[in-house]
Formats: C-alpha cells, structure tokens, sequence
C-alpha cells in the first residue's frame, strides 16, 4: 500500500465531517440524530457521496437487521415469555445469590446475541426488580453484572449489537476501493464472531464471581429493591403509602383553586385523584378546579394528612369510598422508571410534557445521581439517567411506555398479554435463527420472515411492532452509514492509515498493532458512541491492515467489538439504562468497569488472532 498519498480537498472535507461529528457528539449540545443529519445533508451537498446514494443508508441491511431485531424482542415480550424467564431463574438459584447471579447474567447475556443491547437491557430492568423484591438481593449488585453480560453477549452474533450489525455493510462498501490483487472482503456469517463472543460471556461471569461482585455495594439493608411496597418507598423517597379522602366544605380556601395550586401550598400531602361532580380521575391535569363537595385523593403520611385537612377546613376520611376502586393495587400504584438517552423527554420539565394531562401519569421525585428531588419536581429539567418515581393505572403507565421514553424499573401489571400465543412465537423464533443459519438467505430477509410471521399468527399487532422501534437509533445508523462510505471512497482512511503507519517503529508485532486500534476504539466510542466509532474506525482499520499485511476483515472485526466496550460512562446505552436505579457513582462505575475493558481488550485481540 502507498504510504505517500497526498491529501485531497475531498479527504479533507470527510476527515473534517468526523471532527465536527466528534465534537458535536462531545459536547451534546445538539441531539445526536440531529448531528447526524446535519452530516448526511452535507456528505450531500459537498458531493462526497453521489446524490442517488446518500439515503440508501435507509435501505441498508444493517438498518433492516436492527428494525427486525427491536420487533422480535417485543414479539417474545408480548407473549409473557420474559415472566417465565424470571420465574425459572428464581427457583432455580434456590436464594442463593451466586447462583441468582450467575444465572441472570448467563440468560440475559444468551438473550443479547438475538436481540439489541438497549432492548434486552430494557426487558431485563423489571426482571431484576421482580428478583430483587422476591430474593432481596439489591439491585446494585444485580444491575451491573447483568449489563456487562448483556454488552459481552451481543458479541455472539452479528445481529446482537449495533457494530456488529453495521460491520458487513462497510465490509462490502469497501470492496469498491480495495487495491488491485487484494481479495474480495465478504460478509461474516450470522455466527462467525460467536467464539469471540462466547469468550467474552464466559470472562464477564468469572470477573463478577471472583472480583467485580465484591467492588459492587450491597444495599439490602437500605431497603433499596423496587419491589411495590409501601415501606421501599417511604425509606428512598420519603414517600407515605397510605392514601386518604379528603372532602372539600364550603368554609375551604381551596374553593375555585387549580389543583396545581393545592398542591403548591405549605404542607400539602401528594394530591393524586379528584372527583369533581360524578366525575372520578386519577392523576388529575394540575388546571383541575376544586369546588365545594369535591374529593381529593391524598398520599401521605397520616398526620402531615390530618394537618392539611385541618388547616384547609376539608373533612378527613382513612376510608376509600370514592377512589377504592381507583387506587386498587391490581389497577394502580407507585412505580419507578428510568430515562433512557433515547427520550424526547431530556432537556423538559414534567410540567411541559403535561404528564398527567396527556398520559394520566403523577410525577411524586426525580432521583437523580443519589438526590431525591422532590420540591418543584414539574419544574426540573429531565436528564439521562434519572429516575422517575411515578403514580399511575397500570395500563396508562404501560401505554406511556411503549413510546420508550421512559423504561419502567418496577414490576407491574403490563398491557395486552399474549400468554396463549407463547409457543407460535417461540416456534417462529426457532424457524427465523435457523433461516438466518443458512448462508442461502440474508440474515435481514430472515429477521423480517420471523416479523411477518409474528404479525400474521396474531403474536404482535402492526402498531405494537411500530411502536417497538427506536427510530432514533435508526435514523442515527442510517444517516451515519455514508460517513463510512465517504471516509473510505476519498482515500481519507488510506490516508490516515498510511502516515500512522510512517510513524510507527520497524518490525511492531501485529498484536501489538491490533491493541493499539482496539484501544483507539474504545477511546472513541466514550466520545462519539458505538455506531460512530464503528463507523469512523472500520475503514481506517481495513486500510491499515492492507498496510501492515494484516487480514482486514479480522482488524475490521476488532473495531465492531471495540466500539461496544464501555462498563464506565453513559455514551454505552446500556449503561446509561442502570445507573439511575441501581445508583452507581461515577467512581463505582470506573472501579468495576475499568478493569472489565481491559480483560475485554485482551479477549477480543487474542481471539481475533486465533480465529483470523
């Protein structure tokens, strides 16, 4: 390979594109989908990717791959096969932790190599609140070895993580600017990376058995495990259970006041539900009238009740006449929900998204890094990672869900279940693996029979497999992908590769190379995420193995499973999902993660070596 290429306006303007991409994506200023739009609109209009191209990142297996895999996850969901899964995990550890442990990570980690990382993280939350509640092992010890496996795991497949599922289209779109006498780069196959994968599982298990368990503190004395209990929420958030009728006189100066202004006054208890006329509702709009005769719901602790009562002229009653119905256990409770990196909600308040006159949701707290905010919560701006305490019927809190703005922590009631159609869907899974097995048919094609055959057996309604979807994460792919193309059509990852090259010592060892562009991946992912690095990397990679007469498609592997390891921060969308509920600090995160990305590292460059 030459190494003496010179640099071209058009290598320029691409290499510039990934600065800018990685300082937009640094800094957060802008949405990440809206980073990459602006890049795909200017890999257009600078014609560094002709123009019949630039969208057929929206086509592309890859894109395809990702949506099948998000409608199959929910597919298994729907069926109630997660709450088996729980059910066997619980009897079979027998309540002890090691084995409750071992087991939940090894399944959850399996149940990753066929499904996204963020879905089956999200899946797994209330799976773990369930066995937390039932085994009272706390969720920081549950949580963290459970994502390590779900991140590991997705190696097990190419259909199990973002990078990997990106890795065969670059791998192709490289072939048009490969040197003359350089063999053609063909896709891997659906398993190809699963003895890298099942490495990476069966190091994942040992470090939380032996060592990374031990770094993890244990907070079952604290009472923190998200079971619905009155006693878990009136520890962590102060929060009473106990709910009460409060019938408005004549004599209160409540008459004619907005519920949002009740409940702004000194003293008041959480006001939750209002019956105004024959009108009962739960989780009343805050610009609700309160008028003479009116009955609100209230929760909290008895005697902050009985001085709101008396102090408001209302008349006190311990008795759900009114609302027994409303507040019935099986309908409705306290629930907690995580706020995923994916929300429209960040950068809100409660009170802007009209949470309960739009979804019939009350905010109670935010818990957000350890602080449980709970004065002027409506008003708080919303952030990754925070944790929403929230009061709700089941199904509208299920309903609310489903747009994955949120991930439900707690166990509760969910919608529709399909329990009786439990064993088609399982069958129609089987069939999709073994189709996707065959090199005959594209995995894409495959993924998508398995959707058809879910939709038409009845398993998932068509607006159930929409809904399933994260479109942002589909359209940041997608806009992304031409980023890859162009890095490599201009000659700007030949030419990055070929002066590293220069500056680096005679005769270096392959190996040595490959952990210096694993690491480099790993850096960039904390910045720039995993699909961005996926998609920056692998082009330099493939040209700098070309250089070093190294196999491109194994150093092109290397960076698909680098991209993915990061234990430490919340650019890894996994990891974002667990910190709110488990409350891990920054510092937990770097002590337990840190030395899990460096067995990580070593696993993937070793076995590369071995399998490549």
């Amino acid at each position: 390979m030459d190494t003496t290429l010179t640099l071209t306006t058009d290598m320029a303007l691409v290499l510039g594109l990934v600065v800018l991409t990685m300082v937009l994506f640094l800094f957060e200023r802008v949405r990440a989908d809206v980073v990459a739009l602006v890049v795909l609109v200017l890999l257009g209009l600078t014609g560094l990717v002709a123009p019949e191209d630039i969208f057929s990142g929206f086509s592309s297996d890859a894109v395809m791959n990702v949506i099948a895999t998000m409608i199959l996850g929910m597919g298994l969901d729907r069926t109630g096969a997660l709450n088996r899964l729980a059910g066997w995990l619980v009897r079979h550890s027998r309540g002890v932790e090691e084995r409750l442990l071992l087991l939940s990570s090894a399944v959850a980690g399996l149940n990753s190599s066929i499904m996204q990382n963020t879905s089956v993280t999200a899946l797994y939350l209330p799976i773990a609140s369930r066995l937390s509640a039932r085994t009272g092992v706390s969720l920081s010890r549950l949580l963290m070895p459970i994502s390590a496996a779900i991140i590991m795991g997705g190696g097990l497949t190419m259909v199990g993580n973002s990078p990997l599922i990106l890795l065969n289209d670059l791998l192709v779109a490289a072939n048009a600017n490969l040197p003359s006498g350089v063999g053609t780069l063909e896709p891997l196959n659906m398993f190809a990376p699963a003895p890298i994968g099942l490495a990476l599982l069966l190091a994942a298990l040992a470090y939380f058995h032996f060592f990374g368990n031990r770094q993890l503190r244990d907070e079952t004395d604290k009472g923190v495990a998200p079971a619905r209990t009155q006693s878990y929420f009136a520890k962590s958030y102060g929060i009473e259970g106990e709910v009460f009728e409060l019938t408005v006189s004549a004599d209160s100066p409540l008459v004619g006041m907005s519920l949002g202004e009740a409940e702004a006054l000194h003293g008041a208890p959480l006001l939750l539900a209002l019956k105004t006329g024959n009108e009962s509702r739960l989780a009343p709009p805050g610009d609700a009238r309160i008028w003479v005769g009116s009955v609100l719901g209230a929760m909290g602790a008895r005697q902050q009740v009985a001085d709101f009562a008396q102090n408001q002229f209302l008349r006190l009653s311990t008795r759900l006449r009114t609302f027994g119905d409303l507040f019935n256990p099986s309908r409705a409770g306290i629930s907690e929900a995580v706020v995923p990196p994916t929300s429209k909600f960040i950068g809100k308040t409660p009170a802007e998204l009209h949470l309960r006159k739009t979804h019939g949701i009350s905010l109670l707290a935010i818990n957000r890094d350890k602080d449980v905010l709970r004065e002027n919560a409506r008003n708080v701006p919303l952030r990754a990672g925070d944790m929403l305490v929230l009061h709700s019927i089941w199904q509208d809190l299920a309903r609310t869900a489903a747009s994955r703005d949120f991930v439900i922590v707690t166990d509760y009631p969910k919608g529709e279940q399909r329990p009786h159609k439990f064993k088609i869907a399982m069958v129609i899974f089987a069939v999709t693996i073994l189709i996707a097995l065959s090199s005959k048919i594209p995995t894409s094609i495959a993924l998508m029979a398995g959707v058809a055959g879910m939709l038409v057996s009845g398993v998932l309604k068509m607006d159930e497999a929409y809904s399933a979807i994260n479109w942002k994460t589909v359209f940041l792919m997608a806009c992304l992908i031409p980023l890859g193309w162009a890095m490599d059509s201009s000659g700007a990852a030949a030419w990055v590769a070929g002066h590293s090259i220069e500056r680096l010592p005679d005769g270096l060892p392959l190996w040595l190379i490959q952990l210096a562009l694993a690491l480099l991946t790993t850096l960039f992912s904390l910045v720039i995420s995993h699909v961005g690095a996926t998609i920056v990397m692998v082009p330099l990679a493939i040209n700098l193995a070309l250089a070093v007469d190294g196999n491109p498609t194994g150093f092109a592997l290397i960076v698909a499973l680098s991209a993915s390891n990061n234990f430490m921060t919340a650019s890894n969308p996994s990891i974002s999902m667990i910190t709110g509920p488990a409350g891990y600090t920054a510092r937990e995160m770097w002590r337990v993660g840190a030395p899990l990305s460096m067995v990580y590292t070593t696993i993937v460059v070793l076995m590369v070596n071995l399998m490549f």
